[in-house]
């Protein structure tokens, strides 16, 4: 993994390319960020970049072609280690330590280093099991850091979602973080860092992840995965900062026009043309619980949009371009006035799809609702 290959995180990569280029690596940092945001990948690209054999001085990035690297891409490399959450499978029954997970690891972080720990529990096989970091990987730990690097300059130490380990996990590793092994880096990547032990907290330099933009993710899918622009637009909306998500959503969301429907649908409900209403409620019926539920996400988004818009249009600098007459004229009909009642019928008809009420039903009363609430901007 290199810095290059992950989308944005500008500033945050140049802290980390400046740390290495100063000699001032911290041997414990922990990377914070949500779920599905690049704190994964940017310690997999730091963990490269610190190793690199032909790095230049002042280099921006690992050179991606000497044995180092290659073998840090490919998960193969002697110094390279890797704690994270894990449990008993068909295929291990017992003793499910990270060391027994390798390949399966290997090939989870090769699809994509966005995913989260429900995407991992699936990925292992683990069924409905929940995973965590047990107790016996305590042991584990101490001997791994026991031996020195065997041809790198740093051992390095991934420790994914440190958040569940089991207590006599988190004691080993506050040991190991008063008292660090010679050149070795321990590397926490945490999505709940308030979770933690105050005491690891005190203990570790924080590297702080931000979400992932609209824009960011859009660029990312439309380059990787070839989905038009328009609906690389609508999965990032949804997706709310999580790539892993928009990854996995981007083919599930591509029969369905998420934005023109909400522009369709509010022009009905201001209008309150029942017959207009109920032909798009048969519409909105027949997309399926899943499209539907999405459908009410991305439009409680696009009104967001609308009434900061409305407040000031510098709040909202990108739109895409089939949305940005409407938002402009939209704007007028939702105020401060109305906001939090038009929030919360979209909310309400979420609430409603997810338990399986009648789509028509819920689609025809929160549109005779937001007609109401439209009428009183």
């Amino acid at each position: 993994m290199t810095f290059a290959a992950i989308p944005n995180q500008a500033a945050l990569k140049e802290v980390l390319r400046q740390s290495v280029q100063r000699g001032h690596v911290a041997h414990a940092q922990l990377f914070r960020g949500a779920e599905g945001s690049a704190a994964l990948a940017l310690a997999l690209a730091y963990a490269q970049y610190l190793n690199c054999e032909d790095r230049a001085e002042a280099a921006p990035d690992s050179c991606g072609h000497c044995p180092a690297c290659l073998k840090i891409s490919k998960l193969a490399h002697p110094d390279l280690n890797f704690i994270f959450p894990s449990t008993t499978t068909k295929s291990v029954p017992k003793d499910a330590t990270s060391g027994r997970f390798m390949a399966e690891w290997r090939t989870f972080l090769a699809e994509s280093p966005y995913q989260g720990f429900n995407d991992w529990m699936q990925h292992m096989g683990a069924e409905n099991k929940q995973g965590s970091i047990s107790k016996e990987e305590a042991g584990q730990l101490l001997k791994l850091v026991s031996l020195k690097a065997f041809e790198a300059r740093f051992k390095i130490v991934i420790i994914w979602l440190p958040e569940l380990m089991h207590p006599a996990a988190a004691n080993a590793v506050l040991k190991l973080l008063e008292e660090p092994p010679p050149a070795t880096v321990f590397l926490l990547v945490s999505n709940e860092p308030e979770r933690l032990l105050p005491t690891i907290i005190s203990r570790v330099q924080p590297v702080v992840v931000r979400p992932f933009s609209e824009d960011d993710i859009t660029a990312y899918l439309t380059a990787h995965y070839h989905v038009p622009e328009v609906k690389a637009r609508q999965v990032a909306q949804l997706a709310e900062g999580n790539l892993g998500a928009a990854i996995a959503s981007r083919e599930h969301s591509a029969d369905h026009n998420y934005a023109e429907f909400f522009i369709n649908w509010m022009r009905k409900c201001y209008s309150l043309k029942m017959t207009e209403v109920m032909a798009l409620a048969d519409e909105f019926q027949k997309m399926g619980r899943e499209n539907q539920k999405e459908q009410l996400s991305f439009s409680l988004g696009l009104l967001r949009k609308v009434l900061l818009f409305g407040i000031d249009p510098q709040m909202v600098p990108h739109l895409a371009s089939g949305e940005q007459q409407f938002v402009q004229g939209f704007s007028r009909f939702v105020t401060a006035r109305n906001a939090d009642q038009l929030t919360e019928e979209l909310n309400t008809a979420h609430y409603h799809i997810e338990r399986n009420a009648n789509p028509r039903m819920v689609f025809v009363d929160a549109s005779l609702r937001m007609g109401q609430q439209l009428r009183r901007a």
